[in-house]
């Protein structure tokens, strides 16, 4: 009997210091969760002496670089895979070296970049952010700009098994137009408590560029919308709602609008006959273009996907990989799309591929 007592003690002060760990952690993380602003101003770092005229091309790449981590070698447990760190340090900067040479390569005026580290875990605490800085700058007769809005930022992420540990991210815009202001404006977010605490904290990076010789702006907002929503998708709805209503406003105010980013959602009106859906994937959400026109156009180029999953490592010899088309520009009425391209570099440096855009003002 004693030795059933004494078993029973053992048991009861094991699970009342399990449950002291898991009080203490979720206090930490409560006390010490990422709570922005709804709307905050952004720091610019660099300088430009360019302005946007009418009429004279430019062009922007966006582009989701999941975060150096998701290169070719990797799957992710989100999306079915089995890997949690899906990269070590010398394949995160095999990956960086390459999304920086694209984004070299290519000589936009503007980037829009999502998931980028600054001091995470999963990227092995490189500032990711700092590296493609430093990569603009060997970009001859450019200056740019650069601004960064954090939307995952965590303490510590303590699932699953590995953890995910400590996230410091979010997204990234550089111009080569002198910009007289940016925000970071909060988006709703699905998540409660307690898995809020360490989730995404979405937000839109809205970048204000003067017109030369006129009072108008062009407005750019970089986006990265709800991924990994509630069952309903209203996340990613309630998401979309601010951001037309940003659109709309800046519209309404006289200005040109470029929206670029990853949607996690697909236009309507994109062809994606040539990716066939395989059951147990991860599926994006849709998203109606009759919402935005006539004074809005979505842009998305159908001829090379802008994403896998990543339920498994890339193999371009496999011809069953699930493929989507998530990310791309909306822009208002008075912009002109001259053309679009997504740039197929065979995930091999990130699970998305850039896709690039030459735009006018009318």
């Amino acid at each position: 009997m004693k030795v059933i007592l004494t078993i029973i003690k053992i048991l009861f002060i094991l699970i009342l210091i399990l449950a002291l760990a898991v009080g203490t952690g979720l206090g930490l993380l409560t006390i010490f969760q990422y709570n922005p602003d709804d709307t905050e101003n952004v720091v610019l770092t660099g300088q430009s002496e360019n302005s946007p005229e009418q009429g004279k091309p430019f062009r922007i790449m966006t582009w989701n670089i999941g975060y150096g981590a998701l290169g070719d070698n990797a799957d992710f447990f989100m999306d079915g895979g089995k890997m949690v760190n899906t990269a070590d340090e010398e394949r995160v900067r095999y990956n960086l070296d390459g999304i920086t040479e694209g984004i070299i390569e290519d000589n936009a005026d503007i980037y829009m970049l999502q998931e980028v580290d600054r001091d995470a875990d999963r990227s092995h605490n490189i500032d990711e952010a700092a590296e493609i800085t430093n990569a603009l700058a060997e970009i001859e007769d450019k200056s740019y700009q650069t601004m960064f809005a954090n939307n995952f930022k965590a303490l510590f992420v303590p699932f699953p098994i590995p953890p995910i540990g400590k996230v410091n991210s979010g997204i990234y815009t550089a111009s080569d137009f002198r910009c007289q202001r940016a925000d970071r404006i909060q988006l709703p977010s699905p998540f409660k408590w307690p898995v809020s605490t360490a989730n995404f904290k979405r937000c839109l990076l809205v970048t204000r560029i003067r017109l030369s010789g006129s009072s108008r702006y062009l407005v750019l907002i970089n986006a990265h919308l709800e991924g990994y929503d509630v069952e309903d998708g209203s996340g990613k709805e309630a998401q979309t709602k601010v951001l037309m209503d940003v659109m709309q406003k800046e519209y309404d105010d006289g200005n040109y609008v470029i929206v670029g980013g990853d949607f996690n959602q697909t236009f309507n009106d994109v062809d994606t006959a040539d990716y066939p859906v395989y059951e147990g994937t991860w599926q994006p959400g849709t998203l109606d273009v009759d919402e935005f026109i006539p004074e809005f156009i979505p842009a998305m180029d159908p001829v090379v996907p802008t994403c896998r999953s990543l339920d498994k490592v890339y193999d371009k010899a496999n011809d069953e990989h699930q493929f989507y088309m998530t990310d791309g520009f909306i822009y208002s009425k008075n912009v002109r799309m001259n053309s679009i391209e997504t740039k197929d570099l065979e995930f091999e440096y990130s699970d998305h591929n850039p896709v690039v855009a030459e735009f006018e003002l009318k």
